[in-house]
């Protein structure tokens, strides 16, 4: 009985291991102010870019420079937390039933 049971988890831990890796390669992307502040993130949720007019590193703009920053990092790394959300569920298959 302990033996299956520590034989799926190993499977699930090698599997997790597999989507982490695939994720790495997954890249996503925010836009904010009409694409004037992209910011780019893997599937693992890592930050890979910014990129930023030129006209907000004026400084009268820096509180809308703020603003669309934080606006692109958090729709990039939403995007990124479903991408991994469903790689880790779709590592587990059921084979935890409905834990995940």
């Amino acid at each position: 009985m302990f033996g299956d049971l520590f034989g799926k988890l190993t499977q699930i831990k090698q599997k997790m291991q597999e989507g982490k890796e695939r994720l790495a390669t997954v890249t996503l992307s925010g836009e904010a102010g009409d694409g004037a502040v992209k910011v780019t993130v893997d599937g693992n949720r890592q930050v890979k870019s910014i990129d930023i007019a030129e006209r907000l590193f004026a400084p009268e703009h820096k509180e809308e420079m703020e603003d669309l920053l934080l606006t692109a990092l958090n729709r990039a790394l939403k995007d990124a937390e479903n991408s991994w959300e469903a790689e880790m569920k779709n590592a587990a298959g059921g084979m935890l039933g409905g834990l995940m």
